[in-house]
């Protein structure tokens, strides 16, 4: 079938657009969550033996500089995610809560281990049973204390959710109602449970 009287048309339309310069298309959400997962930096906010497992994930060991995350912020005002390390006490909570309201949006929250995200042991009244009652929380990492593996996966997590997160009005909505809702959990004062 290969002829003069074969189809040359088509062939020379194919040649035309192989010559085309290549073109990316996307979604800019699609490419502001790539930028914002490869440039997130952490808050400083270490509250207890945690801490030490996530001032770990910076050395060379672990290499959190791998993700683009091995500075962490000072300022909350600099940083993306909030990585809160540790029991939070009651006379912690609203610091806890002012520095996540001096973070610029988008930001995020990783409790990390059971004491950040249940009160872990300590179930009494000097501290707060589950960071979730204070700020909203996007990952939950247990453990006590997490390995800095389980933390670095944890991140890569974080940054799943950065791709995926809508920009603008929607995601504010979304964490208003996630905070809404974790903010009418149950007290635990009034919570009943084998050690009430």
């Amino acid at each position: 079938m290969s002829g003069a009287g074969a189809d040359s048309t088509g062939s020379d339309a194919m040649s035309d657009h192989t010559d085309a310069p290549p073109f990316i298309i996307g979604k800019l959400e699609d490419f502001a969550g790539w930028a914002r997962s490869g440039s997130m930096w952490p808050a400083t906010f270490g509250l207890a033996c945690c801490a030490i497992e996530m001032m770990s994930t910076g050395t060379p060991r672990f290499d959190l500089a791998r993700f683009g995350m091995e500075v962490f912020r000072g300022s909350p005002r600099q940083a993306d995610i909030m990585i809160v390390a540790g029991r939070v006490s009651q006379k912690m909570a609203p610091i806890v809560r002012r520095v996540y309201d001096q973070m610029a949006e988008p930001k995020w929250v990783l409790a990390m281990g059971v004491c950040a995200s249940s009160g872990g042991m300590f179930n009494n009244y000097a501290i707060v049973q589950g960071v979730d009652h204070v700020v909203p929380v996007d990952i939950y990492l247990p453990g006590c204390p997490p390995r800095p593996e389980m933390l670095i996966n944890a991140l890569l997590k974080v940054h799943e959710l950065a791709r995926e997160k809508p920009m603008l009005g929607h995601r504010k909505q979304v964490a208003a109602a996630a905070e809404a809702a974790a903010l009418a959990a149950t007290p635990t004062s009034d919570m009943k449970g084998l050690l009430r």
